[in-house]
């Protein structure tokens, strides 16, 4: 028997569940359906390991999301807290020194300067240019349908700050860090924070940065957040908003096929029989290739939108995932040089040298498995005791690999053993990573993640390359050529990781082209760009 619905939105993810919430609250009947028994797609949190240690399994990490138009807008403050760690990025080095980053600004140069003050006074100069930069055109671009290519470089190509920023956008980002700092563990810190959660291997390797990630590694003002009791949180509150506001939702529906009549969608229909009819619109969350091939069919596409998924690409590199749950936490013997250390949000670990990092690049694009051991890891229950039972500890390994590697040994033994490498290389470390300290581990690789979240491709976190060519105004696209189907998710900008910019533009772009009443306040785009100094 079918149902009836204003707007049908598949995927119950962060940019579903926007959507669902803003077009809700608009007077819009809306159903939000979703493939699996859970929502939140990569809001995950769960007891992997063992009981009362709660793991981020996927989003760990999130971006300055409290100061997020839709966060500000669904009053989710009320609901999700939100951790603003003092230190934010932490590196030990092999010859027991370390080098941390934190919001301060002083604090920052003051322990960039105990290996450079040349670099430390190049990131001054660079911080006072790249906080406003931030302000004005970087936040504000991540929340607005992008301007064209030509359009975009005219209005910022009017001021010295545009400028500034299109010009580090058209470099590669390891070019750009390579040629600012001088000393060794500065580049290498620095080049991490550049990269999307610590992935710096293939990040900065990027011919062009049109996002503007390099500027953003100067900023301090802004930068990543802890969602407190695990990421799974933030989904809960955004389901909670939007059955709130009249919204419904369906688990275990698996979408079957979109209905496609004389050009237009009209509806889902459901591997379990139900149908959806929608009468204004329908918006996929989920990957293109299962939006367009699997839900409605080659054969009903035109040959322009076939030739774009054929070209569409996705992100050539994954992540190893190993959660551990720890007796004490991880104790670091360069914490002796900066005591700080233990509380940073993240860590990088394993590379010491340009030369490690340019090697395991070099891996990475020749479908291996990295010789060098370079992870990105975090005090996850230091910062946030509800992570973990009273006086223990939870913590991750997210290491880059190939998203389908030769291995020369079957893949369960190879996951094991680069576990225990992670491990070894984790001891060298923070001594007291040993067997006695772990109480329980889960490891999570691409070919685990991609069968539960199906529109993580082969193991692309992101559902899609971020590379120039697929960015910007060159993103997959929110409209479709069918009347009334819109793309929402991750391939479309900002693109992947927690933004959920795509739902919350989505909405905005939804509410003009069907003449909603908008309740919330939109910023005007080139209005903001043509004000920057």
């Amino acid at each position: 028997m079918a149902n009836e619905f204003d707007a049908v939105i598949i995927g119950s993810g962060q940019h579903g569940l926007i959507l669902g919430t803003y077009l809700a609250k608009s007077g819009l009947k809306v159903l939000v359906s979703e493939r699996r028994l859970m929502y939140g797609g990569g809001l995950n949190t769960t007891e992997a390991t063992l009981p009362g240690f709660y793991h981020n399994l996927h989003a760990i990490n999130h971006f300055h999301v409290e100061h997020t138009p839709w966060y500000r807008d669904l009053q989710l403050s009320e609901k999700v807290p939100y951790i603003t760690p003092r230190y934010e990025f932490g590196q030990p080095h092999a010859d027991g020194t370390a080098l941390v980053f934190g919001r301060d600004l002083e604090e920052t140069l003051a322990n960039i300067a105990r290996f450079s003050p040349k670099d430390a006074q190049t990131f001054r100069e660079w911080n006072a240019r790249a906080e406003a930069i931030t302000r004005d055109i970087f936040l504000p671009e991540r929340y607005a349908e992008p301007l064209t290519a030509t359009e975009r470089a005219d209005i910022l190509g009017q001021s010295e700050t545009g400028r500034t920023f299109l010009d580090i956008c058209n470099r590669q980002p390891f070019e750009v860090v390579d040629e600012l700092f001088e000393n060794e563990h500065v580049k290498l810190l620095f080049l991490f924070k550049v990269s999307l959660f610590g992935t710096w291997l293939t990040d900065t390797m990027n011919k062009t940065s049109p996002m503007g990630s390099v500027i953003r590694a100067f900023d301090l003002e802004t930068g990543y957040q802890l969602c407190k009791g695990g990421s799974f949180n933030l989904a809960r509150g955004l389901m909670e908003r939007f059955i709130e506001a009249g919204g419904t939702f369906w688990n275990q529906a698996h979408a079957e096929r979109i209905v496609i009549e004389g050009d237009r969608a009209t509806g889902v229909e459901y591997a379990d029989g139900r149908v959806a009819k929608a009468r204004q619109l329908v918006a996929s969350t989920i990957d293109v290739h299962q939006t367009f091939e699997t839900l409605i069919g080659r054969d009903q596409l035109p040959a322009d939108m076939r030739a774009k998924l054929d070209g569409f690409k996705y992100t050539e590199w994954s992540l190893f995932g190993l959660h551990l749950a720890l007796d004490e936490a991880p104790r670091f013997t360069a914490s002796e040089f900066d005591e700080n250390l233990q509380y940073t949000q993240k860590w990088s670990i394993g590379a010491d040298t340009i030369e490690d990092l340019t090697n395991a690049f070099q891996d990475i694009k020749a479908n291996r498995v990295p010789e060098i051991i370079q992870f990105g890891s975090g005090p996850l229950s230091t910062l946030d005791p509800s992570l973990a039972p009273p006086g223990q500890h939870s913590t991750y390994i997210w290491h880059v690999v190939p998203k389908d590697p030769e291995l020369g040994q079957p893949y369960d033994d190879w996951k094991h053993e680069f576990a225990e490498k992670c491990l070894d290389t984790f001891a060298r470390y923070a001594p007291n990573m040993t067997r006695d300290n772990i109480l329980g581990q889960y490891i999570y690789t691409p070919q685990d993640y991609s069968q539960e979240l199906i529109n993580m491709r082969s193991g692309d976190i992101f559902m899609g390359a971020m590379s120039a060519d697929q960015v910007m105004d060159r993103h997959f696209g929110y409209r479709t050529p069918f009347d009334n189907l819109y793309m929402a998710g991750s391939a479309t900008h900002p693109g992947g990781a927690i933004s959920g910019g795509a739902g919350y533009i989505c909405a905005g772009l939804i509410a003009e082209e069907l003449g909603l009443k908008k309740w919330w306040e939109t910023e005007d785009l080139r209005a903001r760009l043509g004000a920057v100094t």
